[in-house]
């Protein structure tokens, strides 16, 4: 699935517009986006937990070459599914 699928079953589920789904789901892609960026965690009970981790710099290799290569420290975004997510998967 998509994001315009996601919009469209939002769209159907809610009874509303496509228009107005999409546009309530890219509020909610950028609030999380906005949380993730000032280093809050973004926890939707039963459904999982946004957060961010910091990732040291580290040496790596091309595998094309095998040239070693530096590689430099970021922040990246995690997601831990929560117990409800969890029990509908498996």
């Amino acid at each position: 699935m998509n994001k315009s699928d996601l919009i469209t079953v939002a769209a159907e589920s809610a009874d509303i517009s496509k228009v107005a789904a999409g546009k309530a789901l890219n509020s909610i892609l950028d609030a999380i986006t906005n949380s993730l960026s000032t280093g809050e965690k973004v926890t939707l009970v039963g459904f999982g937990t946004f957060s961010t981790a910091k990732r040291a710099k580290r040496k790596g290799r091309n595998p094309q070459t095998g040239k070693k290569i530096k590689i430099k420290a970021k922040t990246v975004a995690k997601f831990k599914a929560g117990s409800k997510l969890a029990e509908a998967v498996n």
